[in-house]
This record gives structure tokens, sequence and C-alpha cells, in this order.
């Protein structure tokens, strides 16, 4: 070897897979470094300030965890007190809203969709809620089941309003 760090002169194959073996290093090293996951932090911090801002209360300030993001929609389960449930929010010109809140609905690929979410969307975000929610305690989970009905926030005044009842 070189003092200047060169590989020796090796047999073409040698040499061919090193560099493919570099090279493919590289590419995964690049993609880790430009991958969504800073943003999808980024954007669960977005989420919990939001949920935060419009239900906390003085006295009872709601837990918004796990939340999961799927392009531009994700579902937050949120517990508050012996309350809980779930939010659909939809990332729209860079700022989350909340779609809607519900309960067990937001766990099925099928209720998720026929609110406007695409299919594919729909079936990604339940996959990745059930496997996030089963890292929570039986407990919480049970809590995520709480919340009865479906309520819209169709209206802008509800993403700023204080909702009495269990919406969190």
């Amino acid at each position: 070897m070189s003092s200047r760090g060169h590989l020796p002169n090796l047999p073409f194959p040698v040499a061919a897979i090193l560099a493919a073996r570099t090279t493919l290093f590289s590419v995964v090293l690049a993609a880790l470094c430009f991958s969504s996951v800073p943003a999808r932090a980024d954007d669960a911090s977005d989420i919990r300030r939001l949920i935060g801002k419009t239900w906390d209360k003085p006295n009872s300030k709601v837990v918004t965890d796990p939340i999961v993001i799927v392009d531009n929609y994700a579902i937050a389960s949120w517990t508050q007190g012996a309350h809980g449930g779930r939010a659909l929010l939809n990332r729209d010109g860079g700022h989350w809203r909340v779609v809607l809140c519900s309960g067990d609905p937001l766990k099925e690929a099928v209720s998720i969709a026929s609110v406007g979410v695409p299919a594919d969307v729909a079936q990604r975000l339940a996959s990745e809620l059930a496997a996030q929610e089963a890292t929570a305690s039986a407990e919480r989970r049970a809590l995520f089941s709480t919340f009865d009905g479906i309520v819209l926030m169709d209206e802008p005044s509800h993403q700023q309003s204080k909702q009495k009842g269990h919406a969190p």
C-alpha cells in the first residue's frame, strides 16, 4: 500500500467488489443522512404542540403518544386524565390540522380511508399505529378506546376552541 492510502494492485474482480461495497456504503450513508427522520421528529413535536395548545387544561394536560405519520397524514393517540382517543391530522401548506377525533375507528384502514385518506396511506397508518400502540401499557391502550363516536373538526374555530367532554 502506498503512503497515499491507495489499495495495492488487486485482480479486477476483487477491486470491483471493493469499489462496489464502498459505493453501496456511500449510498446508504447518504440515504441515512438525508432521510425524513428529522422531519418526522419535528412533525411529531408540531402535532403535540397543536393538540396541547388546543385542548390542554390547567390541571389536565393532554399526553400525545404515539404519533404515526405517513406522507401528509398522521394519527396521534392521546390521553387526558381518565379519557383518551385518537386524532387524525392532515398537513396542509406545511401546517398540521386536526381533521377528526375518534377512538377505535381510527385503528381501521377502511375507516381512515372513508374520510378521504388515500387507501394505501390509510393502510400504512393503521399498520404503523397498531405496532406503535402495542408498545404502550394495556391501561393506556384501553384509554385510547374511550372516545365515543367521531367528531369532525371541519371548522377552523374547532382548532382554537377548548372542547368539553372527553375530546382531547
